[in-house]
């Protein structure tokens, strides 16, 4: 997965978790109406047509049903407050979504294989296919699609990975439609290896993809640390905190799309231990306002003024403190 696919130029709000988990329901209902209504118009007509091929893409079609309630389980957990045995919250619901989507696309992608070999075995038992069959899987390929642009928008919005994920595995429906239409058109043309092989592409970048985001979501189960773009903006944000005069140590890790940080903000050693703790509250409340971080926990560390005078620090009431 493209880091990109989770940062939208039009947005740099930080979503809560009700509006995450909202849009999450959301896009996702949606993807489950089209599933259901392709698929089953898949395997009616595909039974009619005498296509072996759109009968499969309708049954690969149910398999994003399976992924989408999936989503909607893990949204809903992970939207429910810390408590003793979770003080952190539950935002890694949504991280072991994303693998389960991975394993998902990968048991698809084998499925793909196997079937495609299956065909090339045996070429002689490719029925000739009605024509209706490639108007049908015409529709999916554009209904896909245009699913996919939808789902992928909204998760960039909120920046939720499982969400990508999701968005990913209708594109993946959307190029075994692609597979079928080929293979269809070869059938038709009197060239019925065509869709096998086809498939065995297809079923390769599937494959490809649910590795991709099953490690990605692997790696952040294992305290994956934020990209360094967003480490520098957490950075830069520290710094700009009133009476912050240096930043180290900045470290993070992921908690589903959330992130936790720990860091060392610099402060004049001339003033008092409440002053210095205000402006570690300042730091703290202006990185969670601006970033999608979860918690902030600062370490105090004092160092000689910069000036010749104490640095006056503000306090997040507003209150000045010498």
């Amino acid at each position: 997965m493209n880091p990109s696919d989770l940062h939208d130029d039009s947005e740099d709000t930080a979503f809560t978790v009700e509006e995450r988990a909202a849009a999450a329901k959301r896009s996702t209902w949606v993807s489950v109406f089209v599933n259901i209504a392709l698929s089953s118009a898949q395997i009616v007509v595909g039974i009619f047509a005498k296509s072996q091929a759109l009968i499969a893409d309708g049954i690969h079609s149910l398999s994003d049903l399976v992924s989408d309630f999936v989503v909607l389980f893990a949204s809903h957990h992970s939207k429910k407050d810390a408590d003793q045995d979770h003080p952190y919250g539950h935002q890694r619901f949504e991280t072991a979504a994303s693998m389960v989507i991975g394993v998902l696309l990968i048991m698809v992608a084998v499925g793909m294989l196997w079937a495609a070999f299956e065909k090339l075995n045996h070429p002689e038992d490719i029925p000739t296919v009605h024509g209706a069959a490639l108007w049908l899987v015409g529709l999916a390929l554009i209904s896909k699609e245009l699913l996919f642009r939808y789902m992928l928008k909204i998760a960039k919005q909120v920046k939720s990975s499982m969400l990508v994920a999701n968005a990913w595995h209708a594109r993946s429906d959307a190029a075994s439609s692609l597979v079928v239409a080929v293979g269809i058109i070869g059938n038709l043309a009197g060239y019925p290896l065509l869709d096998p092989i086809a498939a065995l592409i297809v079923a390769l970048m599937v494959g490809k993809m649910g590795w991709s985001f099953g490690s990605t979501a692997f790696h952040d189960l294992m305290d994956r640390s934020a990209d360094e773009q967003e480490v520098s903006a957490i950075s830069a944000t520290l710094l700009q905190t009133p009476g912050v005069l240096g930043v180290h140590d900045v470290r993070t890790r992921k908690m589903g799309d959330m992130i936790l940080v720990d860091a060392h903000i610099e402060v004049d050693a001339y003033i008092s231990v409440e002053a210095g703790h205000d402006i570690g509250l300042a730091a703290r409340q202006a990185v969670m306002q601006r970033h999608r971080v979860l918690n902030l926990l600062t370490h105090i560390d004092p160092v000689p003024s910069r000036t010749d005078k104490n640095i006056t620090a503000v306090s997040p009431t507003g209150h000045e403190k010498a």
